[in-house]
């Protein structure tokens, strides 16, 4: 059996009981160690074999798996945050049901979770913005034509986007090309909820440059939007004492 474990944004903590149990009961581990905190894998059984997946191919990662299930073992494929935000896994479950090997998945806190809680952050403020668009901008790995961030751009709603951060003088561009202003708040976090965790607030026009200042090169997420400086926001009808609800009769005030 092998099972897709959310490791999540990097402080141990924080994955979760679930995928913590699965980890200890693990005979294999493999695990991207260009991004999982190692410090995640110290519950493991001292009989487990681990596998950085970093220098490793696709082709690689599945004949370990075939050799655990050969041996009757559990195997933990760790991934970094949530494993179903740019985590590959689709191609791997394929090659699993392909070859008849049983696998189910594990969620886990995402990195843009994680950046918002080092800003103490709501990205879903009413009046202000009520949608999230988590993205990349293209670089070697292109993306969709119609997913270009100058498109997504016009929406001027909250964004997120991962695996840019190297790409940031580009980004100011498509942003500004698709409707933000200059002037539109936006942040970097490296590392979110590690020990080495670095924030920083600028805006869409000086990202490149607050990227250049922090010595930022990757493993960042850039947010963007008008709830990084929230201001003149509505209040939230849910708690609103003249709103109705399924619970809760509403009163005039």
């Amino acid at each position: 059996m092998v099972h897709f474990v959310g490791a999540g944004p990097g402080a141990p903590d924080l994955i979760t009981v679930r995928g913590q149990r699965l980890l200890e009961a693990a005979d294999v581990i493999l695990y991207a160690g260009s991004l999982v905190n190692p410090e995640v894998l110290e519950g493991r059984k001292p009989s487990c074999r681990i596998y950085d997946t970093a220098r490793m191919t696709l082709e690689e990662v599945l004949e370990v798996i075939r050799k655990a299930e050969e041996e009757g073992g559990q195997t933990v494929r760790l991934h970094t945050g949530d494993p179903c935000l740019y985590g590959a896994i689709r191609e791997q479950m394929d090659a699993l049901e392909r070859e008849g090997i049983d696998f189910d998945m594990c969620p886990g806190v995402s990195a843009f979770g994680g950046a918002a809680a080092a800003l103490n952050l709501e990205y879903t403020l009413p009046g202000i913005s009520q949608s999230v668009i988590i993205t990349r901008m293209a670089g070697r790995t292109p993306v969709p034509e119609r997913e270009k961030l100058s498109s997504l751009a016009s929406h001027q709603t909250s964004m997120v986007l991962f695996l840019s951060t190297g790409l940031l003088r580009d980004v100011e561009r498509e942003l500004q090309e698709g409707g933000y202003p200059g002037d539109t708040p936006a942040a970097i976090v490296y590392k979110a909820t590690w020990k080495e965790e670095k924030k920083v607030l600028c805006t869409v026009d000086t990202l490149a440059g607050t990227a250049e200042e922090m010595g930022v090169k990757n493993t960042a997420l850039i947010l963007i939007g008008r709830v990084l400086a929230p201001e003149g926001y509505e209040r939230s009808r849910l708690y609103d004492p003249g709103f109705t609800t399924g619970f809760r009769k509403g009163t005039e005030v």
